[in-house]
């Protein structure tokens, strides 16, 4: 059994670990209380873009655009969004297991994909089992805006426009409570969807100016782009939960572990003294 000292130094770190878990879990708490705010702030204006494309592109078959258009899949983009730090539970193993598992099955060589990352650990990840990453974005901020993922998200677009890539699948982590995120795979280009999905068709009557087919080129990249930025807005506010709860039960495991150590200095300090009384009795009577 260890001694008194050592038992008394693992209780005292441990406790200063558990304050910082704690004021992280509280941090993080926070963060989280905006993050979703931003992420369901962000669904009326993506609801209300997709209505108007598909007023355009569902309604008119004379309107034509290369976002619009299945084409044979020689090339395919992968965009994955996960984090610059850790210390977020299984936020990023989830995503990122899953996308280098579909890698591996579907393609035989590099050439046949491109990868696009957002977040220093999805990099690094992929970087060091040699397989290259195309396009990245780092350090983005815990609230980010649609300034920080637009250079990333317009180089996307020109790499599907350009016929550098086939289609593009995007994963991350929905958030849908503090508890459970889910790992969601989406298609964002081509927008085949927004021609066959009859439920996203306008109910309202539309006027355009200038001409449908010029409106679609400025409307189509930017609704593409914003597909990522809402996917961001809900991966952060994921990212902060998971970073709760992860804190949450470290902090508890700090408990535990405290109590533990505790009864233990509570039964090596008995053994100690029962040892002196013994050695006490023992002297006295040697005496007599």
């Amino acid at each position: 059994m260890a001694n008194l000292k050592d038992i008394k130094t693992r209780i005292d770190s441990t406790k200063k670990i558990k304050q910082i878990t704690n004021a992280m879990h509280m941090v993080s708490a926070s963060k989280l209380n905006r993050a979703e705010r931003n992420a369901k702030a962000f669904h009326p204006y993506m609801n209300k873009i997709q209505e108007v494309v598909a007023s355009i592109a569902g309604g008119n078959n004379d309107v034509s655009h290369p976002m619009l258009e299945h084409r044979e899949v020689k090339r395919t983009g992968y965009l994955l969004i996960t984090s610059d730090r850790g210390l977020v539970g299984a936020y990023n193993s989830t995503v990122l297991r899953h996308v280098y598992r579909t890698i591996q099955e579907r393609h035989s060589s590099s050439d046949e994909y491109a990868l696009f990352v957002i977040g220093r650990v999805g990099v690094d990840f992929f970087r060091s089992r040699n397989i290259p990453v195309q396009e990245q974005a780092l350090h983005m901020p815990d609230h980010p805006t649609f300034a920080d993922i637009k250079q990333i998200s317009q180089t996307i677009v020109d790499y599907f426009t350009d016929g550098k890539i086939d289609a593009l699948y995007m994963y991350y982590q929905h958030f849908v409570n503090t508890i459970t995120q889910k790992l969601t795979e989406t298609k964002v280009l081509p927008l085949t969807d927004l021609m066959n999905d009859s439920s996203q068709q306008a109910a309202s009557s539309y006027e355009y100016e200038p001409s449908e087919a010029e409106i679609l080129e400025v409307l189509l990249p930017q609704y593409a782009e914003s597909l990522m930025f809402g996917a961001l807005l809900d991966g952060k506010a994921s990212e902060h939960a998971s970073s709760m709860t992860a804190m949450q039960s470290a902090t508890d495991n700090a408990d535990e572990i405290i109590d533990g150590l505790t009864l233990d200095y509570n039964r090596a300090r008995q053994a100690a003294i029962t040892q002196e009384i013994t050695e006490i009795v023992g002297g006295a009577a040697a005496l007599e």
